[in-house]
């Protein structure tokens, strides 16, 4: 389309009860870009927390749950996904309790494995000295105590004292209490209490008691199988709930999205107000389904931009939706980057597209190389590697700037840089061409390439043609962003600079006139008469625009700065229309230097691998190292280069002839960003 799609205001008054479905359905047909919502944003500390509070506990824990569960969670809802219900919530209770139960066991398993591991560890390193085990116990780092105690007071020890010490059943009711040395009077304390009856070790016994170490390996046994039975069980959970808990952590999150959304509303108790942009062809439609789902309990009215006071009085403007093809779409990216196009405002997508893939294609061209590049861009679009994820918005680009390299490598007969391979078929064709009107204009030869572009015998000709074209192609860019202006300019009704600023028709006709002097030149190397005026008009035109319009709209010829300052301003005006002229169109030689400094490396590369490959036994290997590298490094810094050469182009001799102000994208509410 040459212009953006036709947006309309609509507003929604919505029952409380009905809101969820509706901020549901609409997050869900990604139409509509709220304006109330942003307008009336509460503080954070004004938010109702009741709805909030219970819809982020309920997140929290089943995020905690899935990372337990070792589940990759979802950032944004599913295209299934629904809000949650009564039975979801019970549901969240229920698995999280399980969850938790069992993350709690194995914390107290681990930190039981810890504290037995300690222990032996402090009691091996006893074991075969020749002290007593009273002088053991006199140690200032480590505190045994032996005894018989009741294993509900076992449990009631290990429950009391935590991670401060450790009980160890032994044979015949006897059990091993250790602690460090500055928790004793806890443990004794503890066990006091639980009425442990303390067991003497005979004075001379040397060391650590073996039965002491048994039971000490035995309940490390007991711990490692809990531990295997916690990780089994986990995996099981995982395979039972897995599903279910992503899918449920997807429904709270677009809860989450919704609540946000309804606190912002304008809302009484019972009624809540939304309003924003819907592209004008999909107003009908949404209506009437918002009419459907509710049972036609809801108000909607639909209102043009002009009928909207803020957009009227400036302090909104209206967003932008482009609507385009699979070829201009692609290219959508590269608009936004330098600005939305302001609504009602010319949309330069398409000649945008064409133009870039043309630029790239000529600085670019080469038939494998190009092979390269489509088929990058038809990886990044099936979309199946992460580590391509997130160049999402170069896959249609590269596709159709691959397709045209290849084109202009059949020109320039390259084929990974190698000249030789095209020879054959292209020999044809310009043998054909050769005996044409066509082929004795541009000196087309039976030669192996249709365009050369290295200097060489018979292609000097060609060469300069080639340059000419390119810059017949910045004449084409300029003149567009010249038409675009003067376009844009009369449909906003500023009909001063549509007539005659340097951007505008006086500055247009000026350039188009200075071309034409200089093909003519070119061709019969003949001026006329009128050709000073067809140059003055315009340009005094632009001098004295500002005049002009007073006159023609009845205004008062008068300048506010006086004549000095007028004079001032007309003759820069002049200086920038000149300059300004002459840099963007000299501009694109860039394109032409380019394509020719593409060609040289390419030579360069099959110069090199030429020379290795007669150098030693290996010639070959190296000879197919170096054509790898060699278009390697073409490929990427060269490929990097040229896009950005071909965007600065765009950028500056285009997008700067008409965008003088950019407006707002659409950007609808949707609960997937996809």
């Amino acid at each position: 389309m040459i212009r953006p799609r036709k947006m309309k205001r609509i507003e929604l008054t919505v029952l409380e009860k009905d809101a969820d479905v509706v901020i549901e359905f609409l997050g869900r047909s990604g139409l509509i870009q709220f304006s109330s919502v942003e307008e009336t944003l509460l503080p954070e500390e004004n938010r109702p927390e009741t709805e909030f509070g219970f819809i982020e506990d309920r997140l929290e824990r089943l995020k905690s749950s899935a990372l337990y569960l070792g589940l990759e969670l979802p950032t944004e809802p599913y295209e299934t996904t629904r809000l949650p219900t009564q039975k979801d919530e019970q549901e969240v209770d229920d698995i999280c309790v399980r969850v938790t139960h069992l993350r709690e066991r194995e914390y107290e398993e681990i930190r039981e494995k810890q504290k037995l591991e300690d222990v032996q560890n402090e009691s091996k390193a006893f074991v075969n000295l020749n002290a007593s085990f009273s002088e053991l116990d006199q140690l200032s780092y480590l505190t045994l105590r032996v005894g018989r105690l009741d294993p509900h007071g076992i449990d009631a020890v290990r429950k009391n004292l935590a991670d401060r010490a450790t009980i160890i059943p032994l044979d015949d009711g006897r059990v091993l209490a250790a602690s460090s040395r500055k928790g004793r009077f806890a443990l004794d304390s503890e066990l006091k209490k639980q009425d442990f009856s303390p067991i003497a070790i005979p004075k001379d016994y040397k060391g650590i008691p073996a039965d002491m170490l048994a039971g000490l390996e035995e309940r490390q046994k007991s711990v490692k199988s809990e531990l295997q039975e916690i990780t089994a069980e986990k995996k099981r959970l995982q395979t039972v709930y897995g599903f279910r808990v992503l899918s449920l952590v997807a429904s709270y999150i677009m809860a989450e999205i919704t609540e946000k959304i309804k606190v912002k509303l304008i809302s009484t108790k019972n009624v809540c107000f939304l309003s924003g942009w819907v592209p004008a062809d999909c107003a009908a439609n949404l209506t009437t389904e918002l009419l459907r789902i509710t049972s036609g309990r809801i108000g909607a009215r639909t209102l043009d931009p002009n009928e909207v006071e803020s957009v009227r009085n400036g302090t909104e403007k209206v967003p932008t939706a482009l609507s385009h093809g699979k070829f201009a779409s692609s290219f959508e990216p590269l608009v936004f980057s330098y600005g939305a196009p302001l609504y009602g405002s010319i949309d330069p997508t398409f000649f945008v597209a064409v133009f870039f893939t043309l630029l790239f294609g000529v600085m670019f061209g080469d038939v494998g190389q190009g092979c390269i590049l489509l088929l990058l861009g038809i990886l990044i679009k099936k979309r199946k590697s992460k580590i391509l994820a997130g160049f999402k918005n170069f896959g249609g680009p590269l596709i159709y700037v691959g397709i045209f390299s290849m084109f202009m490598g059949l020109l320039y007969g390259g084929v990974f840089s190698n000249e030789t391979l095209l020879e054959a078929p292209t020999r044809a064709l310009t043998g054909f061409l050769a005996n044409t009107d066509f082929g004795r204009l541009l000196n087309i030869h039976e030669t192996g390439k249709i365009l050369h572009l290295m200097p060489e015998k018979g292609s000097i000709d060609k060469l300069f043609y080639f340059f000419g074209f390119t810059l017949s192609l910045g004449v084409i860019l300029n003149s567009a962003g010249l038409i675009f202006n003067i376009a844009n300019q009369f449909l906003a009704r500023n009909y001063e600079k549509a007539l005659f600023s340097k951007t505008g028709i006086a500055g247009a006709l000026f350039f188009w006139w200075v071309i034409g002097i200089a093909v003519r030149m070119i061709a019969h190397g003949q001026l006329y008469w009128f050709d000073i005026p067809c140059i003055a008009v315009p340009l005094l035109c632009v001098f004295f625009g500002p005049l002009f319009w007073r006159l023609i709209s009845g205004e008062k010829p008068k300048e506010k700065e006086g004549l000095l300052v007028f004079i001032m301003e007309g003759t820069v005006e002049i200086l920038e229309t000149f300059s300004s002229y002459i840099s963007n169109s000299v501009s694109f030689l860039r394109v032409g230097a380019f394509a020719l400094s593409h060609a040289v490396l390419s030579f360069i590369t099959f110069t090199m691998a030429e020379l290795v490959g007669h150098n030693s036994l290996f010639g070959p290997v190296f000879s197919a190292v170096v054509i790898i590298f060699g278009n390697l490094i073409i490929i990427v810094l060269e490929g990097m280069i040229v896009a950005i050469q071909v965007t600065r182009l765009q950028y500056y001799e285009f997008f700067s002839k008409f965008w003088t102000e950019s407006g707002v994208k659409f950007a609808p509410f949707r609960f997937r960003k996809e």
